[in-house]
């Protein structure tokens, strides 16, 4: 079957078609149409600002892609859009236009919880064999390496930072989750107070790698690393819960920076490397103590935040040592930020698991479907 996708739950207009099969998918066409550039001169997303792009793009978008699969509407067998949870005035143009299509194409649409669509990125193959039609043969991988459950899934991003445990495909179980900033926020605000811009995790990761590579330097030629000394907290690293909080964390840097009342580039490295480190300790400490608790066969990494190559790499040897056994999975970084082949991910396991009464009923769903901005993942 080939499935329509569309994702604009925040500033990224992105539509996928892929072709799926029982065992594996392939992507056909996939486009991005990012407002990263608009969104730069305020600092962070600008909500009806984000609807307006989306909706200037979105058709656009929609035809480039259909073209690109070599795809007509007819072909399509089903439409699959992010419902939430997201920026309101942003999803509903995602959402409005695939009720529109679904209806006057006749097809069944399927609302996608976007957190899913991050947990589902996890099984699109990221060493794919070439498909003959396209050169792109993205699949399910089988064999050795495969997902098995129960799976945990540590989803960093902006608007969310969770544990969440699987059974089996489709089944949920939160075990823990941020009490206030999500990690991806608290990075695009220290970015804001540091003066680097939007979006702020990239610029943070920037900024520690610089320290990362003067540091390694003998002591002798790097005499400014002793003039700054940051010791940022922890936040709730040794609790006995699974959740999070990264406010106090980002109040802490507030400090820091007043408390210099100059701030130079060298000394915003040292920030920059002590913020994220301290985000990383957290997290690592965080899903280590899950695995110690609920024992799961496979642990995966998920959101925007999950791109961030030092927290890769710190979950992974950390992984490898403690659990040698443990399958660890992450996506290719390219759709840990927000995508549309997430989504038509998701909708592909959704839509196997449907009883031929859920598929048929699904046929009426542009009449009924509703956004829903702070949609839980269940």
């Amino acid at each position: 079957m080939i499935i329509l996708a569309i994702e604009t739950s925040c500033d990224e207009t992105a539509v996928a078609i892929i072709k799926s099969g029982k065992e594996n998918f392939t992507i056909l066409s996939e486009a991005v149409s990012s407002q990263i550039k608009i969104h730069a001169e305020w600092g962070g997303v600008v909500p009806n600002l984000a609807a307006r792009e989306h909706l200037k793009n979105i058709i656009p978008v929609i035809e480039y892609s259909l073209k690109k699969a070599n795809v007509n509407p007819k072909e399509i067998d089903l439409i699959a859009t992010t419902k939430g949870p997201g920026l309101i005035p942003a999803l509903l143009i995602g959402n409005s236009v695939s009720k529109t299509l679904a209806w006057i194409w006749g097809k069944p649409l399927l609302g996608i919880n976007h957190i899913e669509g991050h947990i589902y990125s996890n099984f699109v193959d990221p060493h794919p064999s070439p498909s003959p039609k396209t050169g792109k043969g993205w699949r399910v991988a089988p064999g050795e390496g495969k997902i098995k459950f129960p799976v945990l899934c540590l989803i960093v991003s902006g608007g969310h930072t969770q544990l969440v445990l699987m059974k089996d495909h489709l089944q949920y179980k939160i075990i823990g989750q941020t009490l206030d900033d999500a990690a991806g926020e608290a990075f695009d605000k220290v970015a804001r107070m540091l003066g680097l811009g939007y979006p702020g995790g990239p610029a943070i990761a920037a900024g520690a790698a610089k320290f990362k590579i003067q540091n390694s330097q003998p002591k002798a030629g790097r005499p400014w690393a002793e003039k700054l000394k940051v010791n940022f907290p922890r936040p709730m690293i040794n609790s006995k819960d699974f959740n999070f909080s990264f406010s106090g964390l980002k109040t802490a840097v507030l400090y820091e920076i007043k408390k210099l009342k100059t701030i130079n580039q060298e000394q915003k490295t040292i920030i920059c490397h002590e913020f994220q480190q301290a985000v990383i300790d957290v997290l690592i400490s965080k899903a280590i103590r899950a695995v110690k608790k609920f024992n799961p066969k496979t642990i995966m990494i998920a959101g925007g935040v999950s791109a961030n190559k030092e927290l890769r790499c710190q979950l992974k040897q950390t992984l490898k040592k403690l659990f040698p056994a443990l399958l660890y999975r992450e996506p290719d970084a390219r759709y840990s930020i927000d995508n549309a082949v997430m989504i038509a991910a998701a909708a592909n396991f959704r839509w196997q698991k449907m009883s031929i009464k859920q598929k048929n009923y699904s046929l009426n769903n542009w009449k009924i479907f509703a956004t829903d901005a702070n949609l839980k993942l269940t």
